[in-house]
């Protein structure tokens, strides 16, 4: 930690500046120590474990924040939940080294309980809808109220989501709220550790349900629109320091940097909403 930092984060402990706002302030101070200072062989390797739902943004804003600050960032991607060998808690049970997760914010919540993530840094970054999407140039349904959803979902022949938060409302909620969870039994199923807009794409699946960010990025399907209010389920995706993290201070500037406003345009491209312009609306 650098003195810049050092003296601003004593300043703050003694004004009682509670721990969220103090982590955004300490990462800009770093941030500007970076401008300040050249990159030198003390530049951070920052080991970020990230579920593919901030995945497109993130990596439009990583060379940014790497040429700001001079640090490196090595990326591991991965889903919030699960049991394959890629998702972010599987990934630190085998003693995979991290220093930031990025990942649906209750998912953190659990790793914070577990002692796996420093409680007081965990900050919340996005707003996530789900959204439903068809392969490129196939009939849109109508999804435009919960009726519709219904009709659309009882008339495809095959259903796909994913094995990460949004598949988990489709599956044990969802369904149960249209009341047709024993009508999809027999066509729809959860897609582990791939893109859900994948398997639409290849023809694998007639609807696809899956966090509108992670959507957008996969070529060769049509986005039908989000989910309608009385059934969207909103996942907040949040980032935190782990316990174990080897450079706590680099990865601080980084999650300063994914809150700030110059990272709001790139989320809100992403089909994200910052949480900023979120509690403003």
């Amino acid at each position: 930690m650098n003195d810049l930092v050092r003296s601003r984060r004593n300043l703050l402990l003694s004004r009682g500046i509670p721990a969220q706002r103090r982590l955004l302030i300490l990462g800009t101070a770093a941030i500007g120590a970076a401008l300040i200072f050249p990159a030198t062989a003390e530049s951070a390797e920052i080991r970020v474990m990230i579920s593919g739902g901030l995945t497109a943004a993130y990596r439009e804003l990583m060379p940014q924040f790497e040429r700001t600050t001079g640090n490196k960032v090595l990326t591991a991607l991965g889903p919030s939940m699960g049991t394959t060998e890629n998702a972010i808690p599987v990934r630190l049970s085998r003693g995979e080294p991290a220093d930031v997760l990025i990942m649906v914010g209750y998912a953190l919540d659990d790793l914070a309980k577990q002692g796996k993530v420093v409680a007081a840094s965990q900050v919340e970054l996005v707003r996530s809808p789900i959204g439903i999407a068809v392969r490129r140039g196939a009939p849109k349904p109508d999804i435009g109220s919960v009726d519709a959803l219904r009709r659309a979902l009882l008339t495809a022949s095959s259903v796909a989501y994913s094995d990460s938060a949004s598949g988990v409302y489709v599956e044990n909620e969802l369904f149960k709220r249209l009341g047709i969870a024993d009508q999809m039994k027999g066509k729809s199923r959860m897609i582990p550790a791939e893109p859900v807009g994948e398997v639409v794409a290849r023809g694998e699946a007639e609807i696809g349900f899956q966090q509108i960010s992670e959507l957008k990025p996969v070529p060769g399907i049509d986005i039908v629109g989000p989910l309608p209010p009385e059934v969207q389920k909103i996942t907040v995706f949040s980032a935190g320091i782990t316990t174990g993290a080897r450079e706590p201070t680099a990865g601080r500037a980084l999650i300063a940097f994914l809150a700030s406003p110059a990272a709001a345009p790139v989320f809100m491209r992403g089909g994200l909403v910052p949480i900023t312009a979120a509690q403003k609306n």
